[in-house]
């Protein structure tokens, strides 16, 4: 009825648990045998928690876990690219049954977080998972080392979430995805355009996403808040830069920027395809996909991310992608351009890579203001300052 987009599978189904239910699902998980969770499990859990994850109910069984990761589809026929799993030790599985309930712990802080109905445990082939959602087995890939250290059993079935951890607390602009729909309606936004980063954003993040206001009711900038890889700028710094450039570039009425908890996998195309199915449940009705989106090293393809969108089948998403082009700002165009628009040389352009960014910003040293806003460079460089 409000004129947005479905949630993935058809409804949004958050797992929080609240009230009574909640009191007394935390006293009788006391007595649980305890699975504890790494970060990345935590976070998995709150985007369930919260509904991001819909239509998912817990972590994957066997069936849908290899439907994903084989061919990016559940057992049900629902389109998924990246598998939603929770490993332990195979000493840690031999005590387990299924059919048990655990009590789910997240293993920095102890705190019971949620239960868990085990309904099975299986163990899985880590080199085939790898090469199916990373494209490659190599352990220099953030995603791909990880995985070679967890458990090598996993456990699936559905779970209840007993709170969404740091984040409501710590970001006033996290959000579920029933608010945002509910913040969508209520502007009477029908076509609203994600920008996921994990970055703080320069001149060509601005510049896609007033690409993207100019043919949309808005423009929903959702940064990820989750535990990133070292040398990515932390979440307090990158949400100060975020804030400064809002505030004073763009228009408040047409833009809303929201977080969410996930870790990134740096999948590259597949995690592209996660990003979009997390947007379509938080009301958007397209996701601006640019160049290496969600990528790493050299492991993708420029554009990879952008053309698995057409390998989908029809229906897959409601969501679609807005594929725009590497964008730079051309001294001889005298203006934001793309390698569509720009007839221009690589010299005439400002094209600053990260590692040069970086370098910079620890010199002290101020970027252009055709790379990125003074203000957000303002607040890098003094984050920057109390590195060195």
């Amino acid at each position: 009825m409000d004129g947005l987009v479905p949630p993935h599978g058809g409804k949004l189904n958050p797992l929080l648990l609240e009230g009574q239910e909640l009191v007394e699902s935390r006293r009788r998980a006391e007595a649980l045998p305890q699975v504890r969770l790494n970060s990345k499990e935590v976070s998995d859990l709150i985007m369930l928690a919260m509904g991001a994850f819909s239509p998912l109910d817990g972590f994957m069984t066997q069936a849908d876990y290899l439907g994903v990761v084989r061919n990016m589809e559940m057992t049900n026929g629902v389109l998924w690219p990246i598998p939603i799993t929770l490993s332990v030790s195979g000493e840690e599985a031999q005590k387990l049954k299924e059919g048990q309930e655990v009590a789910l712990v997240d293993d920095e802080s102890g705190e019971i977080v949620g239960t868990m109905a085990i309904q099975e445990k299986y163990t899985y082939d880590r080199r085939e998972e790898a090469v199916q959602v990373f494209r490659t087995d190599d352990q220099a890939h953030p995603g791909v080392q990880r995985l070679y250290t967890q458990g090598e059993v996993y456990l699936g079935g559905p779970v209840r979430a007993f709170s969404e951890g740091k984040y409501p607390e710590e970001f006033p602009e996290f959000a579920r995805p029933a608010e945002t729909r509910r913040i969508f309606a209520e502007r009477g936004w029908r076509i609203v355009a994600a920008f996921q980063t994990r970055n703080p954003m320069h001149r060509s993040h601005e510049y896609l996403t007033k690409i993207a206001m100019e043919v949309s009711d808005g423009v929903f900038i959702h940064p990820i808040v989750g535990k990133l890889k070292p040398g990515d700028i932390p979440a307090d710094v990158r949400m100060a830069c975020y804030r400064v450039l809002l505030e004073k570039y763009y228009p408040q009425e047409r833009v809303v920027l929201k977080v969410y908890p996930m870790e990134m996998r740096y999948g590259g195309p597949k995690e592209a395809i996660l990003h979009a199915i997390i947007r379509q449940n938080f009301g958007c009705s397209h996701m601006i996909i640019g160049r290496d989106h969600a990528g790493v090293g050299k492991y993708y393809g420029m554009f990879d991310a952008q053309n698995i969108f057409d390998e989908l089948k029809p229906g897959a998403l409601h969501i679609r992608p807005l594929k725009l082009d590497w964008t730079f700002w051309c001294y001889r165009c005298g203006e934001m351009a793309s390698l569509k628009t720009c007839p221009h040389e690589r010299e005439d352009r400002c094209l600053i890579s990260g590692t040069e960014l970086r370098a910079m910003l620890s010199e002290g040293k101020k970027p252009p203001a055709e790379f990125s806003r003074s203000e957000v460079l303002d607040i890098l460089i003094d984050y920057y300052k109390t590195l060195s």
